[in-house]
């Protein structure tokens, strides 16, 4: 029982230490460099966005090739390598 509350205590001082340093950073970063930090987070999930987009075109692309002959549509082809190629 005494080990599982020292455990407790130095768990909790290690809690305070801990939120203590966060609000030191809090103060010394301020609102300005978190406000920031959300910029640069949202550009990049923008950016995330289109390579998403961008992959999704290039799997309609090769999903249209891999098709048998048989069963290709040419015209259908051409206009999925041309929307592609626009993409580019």
């Amino acid at each position: 029982m005494a080990q599982v509350s020292r455990r407790l205590k130095t768990r909790g001082k290690e809690a305070a230490r801990n939120l203590g340093r966060f609000r030191a950073g809090m103060r010394a970063e301020g609102v300005e460099a978190l406000r920031g930090r959300v910029e640069e987070l949202e550009s990049e999930v923008q950016e995330c966005r289109q390579l998403n987009l961008r992959l999704a075109e290039l799997t309609d692309v090769v999903q249209e090739l891999l098709l048998p002959i048989a069963q290709r549509d040419e015209q259908r082809i051409a206009e999925v390598m041309e929307k592609y190629a626009k993409g580019l």
